[in-house]
């Protein structure tokens, strides 16, 4: 007799219905499991073993064979102890098969028989629902799978004892219900910033349109302050967006409870991250930093000092939004639609430019350091504004800035307005400016003749690229939002070129 569970592999974030065979037949006693199964899955029956055993259950004196199918596709993790627990009682009496069948599996199992989480369990829990079946996952992940939908019937034990129990009908689990995160009690504020109106500015367009930035500036003026006062300007993930991010932290094992959050990811690697920490790969090709930070902003502080082939491994995932992870034997694909802000200082000692200060290496010094950062990741980059060092005169004199609710609000309006205005086009998914195609940037931007004239007298003199064409076009676009404009004007065609110009000088000396 052969008794089937169903579970699931997962490709990126993608859960593959995977069925769980097992067969107890006559022979010597073993347990083995075939369908390309990785080492913790290979280790899964001793495991299995001593939980069944610590349940009040013994291995039946056969050959046991669990099969993983389809026999090719690489199983990895130990989410399918459970499965492969479940297929053996059935395949003892000790639960009922037919009921079994209606149910998608996993969890890993504690040798007294407990059920300990596992990552995934938001993607599997949608899987099932499109199939039309239940969700049998660990207690703790169980408020994760109730976000898949009020109509997927999920079941959360805490133990095999109780899971056996609920379908004898002796004990009744409760359907778990969903939890959202508390939303910390304060961020930091804008207001905090002294000073700075052109970052501050620059910061808020950004925040606006989703665009990239680049600061740059000595140390302590305070660059790192402004981009984690970014949080705090940035509405909140709509409801496909939140699902998005969710299903990437759930392979990553990174919601803790199972509690979701409609804050935008706001990811802060060190410069030392490798390139598979950075984009995602592994032995088991894990989602990496861009891919954590999906919908988010992605934070590169010291921007040169991360490695040259980490940096250019952000190339291709700024343009396309995802990043894929290729292997001899597999290909796997996670979302990457992300807002970059990076910060650095103009050279390796920090103070080039800075009035009164003169580096004995000299323009090299400048010129080397900035080199580290190559043109064409310049060229994806749209604002790139100066950071001034500021004096404790300034910081005394100074009045306190505008608080971040303010911000926040003409930040709303504006991506209210270009929600609006892809979702009448009928580009779905593209909510803002830095998103939108280039084959639709032009009609988009509307700009006006006087814009028109110096947008192409300065494209002549400072040879912009075409990417950095269509992208001077949509933070023109972004700008006008700001201002309530129907059309784009000379002056956000003007303010938009000023951004790109600090950058194409950075881009030369690289």
């Amino acid at each position: 007799m052969v008794s089937r569970i169903s579970t699931v592999a997962f490709q990126g974030i993608e859960a593959v219905p995977v069925d769980v065979q097992v067969m107890v037949a006559p022979g010597k006693k073993l347990m083995q499991i075939v369908g390309l199964p990785d080492k913790a899955v290979a280790e899964s029956r001793e495991r299995v073993q001593s939980a069944l055993h610590a349940s009040g259950l013994s291995m039946p004196p056969k050959k046991v064979t669990v099969n993983l199918a389809p026999a090719d596709l690489p199983k990895e993790g130990s989410h399918f102890d459970l499965p492969i627990a479940l297929g053996l009682m059935a395949a003892l009496g000790a639960v009922p098969g037919d009921v079994l069948a209606s149910y998608s599996v996993l969890g890993e199992l504690s040798l007294d028989g407990t059920i300990a989480p596992v990552a995934g369990v938001l993607p599997a829990a949608i899987a099932a629902n499109a199939q039309g079946k239940g969700l049998i996952c660990p207690k703790e992940c169980g408020p994760e799978a109730a976000w898949a939908g009020e109509d997927v019937d999920i079941v959360a034990p805490a133990s095999l004892i109780s899971l056996a129990n609920h379908f004898r009908g002796t004990q009744v689990l409760s359907r778990p219900l969903p939890v959202r995160r508390e939303p910390p009690a304060s961020l930091p504020d804008l207001s905090d910033i002294r000073g700075q109106e052109t970052a501050k500015r620059a910061l808020e367009v950004a925040a606006a349109g989703g665009h990239n930035l680049l600061m740059v500036g000595p140390p302590g003026s305070g660059k790192s302050m402004l981009a984690e006062r970014l949080p705090s300007i940035l509405p909140p993930l709509s409801p496909p967006e939140l699902l998005d991010v969710s299903m990437v932290a759930s392979i990553a094992g990174e919601l803790a409870g199972g509690k979701l959050s409609d804050r935008r990811p706001f990811r802060a690697p060190h410069h030392s991250a490798s390139m598979a920490a950075m984009v995602g790969g592994g032995f088991r090709a894990r989602p990496g930093e861009m891919s954590l930070a999906h919908n988010g902003v992605l934070f590169l502080d010291e921007f040169p000092e991360f490695h040259p082939q980490v940096l250019d491994s952000l190339r291709q995932p700024l343009e396309t939004g995802e990043c894929v992870i290729a292997r001899a034997n597999h290909r796997v694909s996670y979302p990457a639609r992300i807002q970059l802000v990076a910060a650095m200082n103009p050279c390796r000692c920090g103070l080039a430019g800075e009035p009164g200060h003169t580096c004995a290496r000299g323009p090299r010094c400048r010129d080397a350091y900035q080199a580290r950062i190559s043109g064409p990741l310049m060229d994806r980059i749209d604002l790139r504004v100066e950071v001034p060092a500021v004096t404790p005169g300034d910081l005394i004199r100074a009045k306190p800035g505008e608080a971040s609710a303010s911000v926040a609000e003409r930040v709303a309006a504006a991506r209210t307005m270009q929600a609006t205005r892809y979702g009448a086009r009928g580009l779905s998914g593209i909510t803002t400016n830095a998103h939108c195609p280039a084959s639709a940037i032009e009609e988009v931007a509307d700009v006006d003749d006087g814009g028109q004239t110096l947008l192409a007298d300065a494209a002549d003199q400072m040879k912009f690229s075409a990417r950095g064409y269509h992208r001077i076009l949509k933070v023109a676009r972004t700008l006008a939002d700001l201002d309530g404009a129907q059309r784009t004007g000379r002056i956000h065609v003007a303010e938009a070129i000023s951004y790109r110009m600090a950058g194409e000088r950075l881009a030369a000396a690289a």
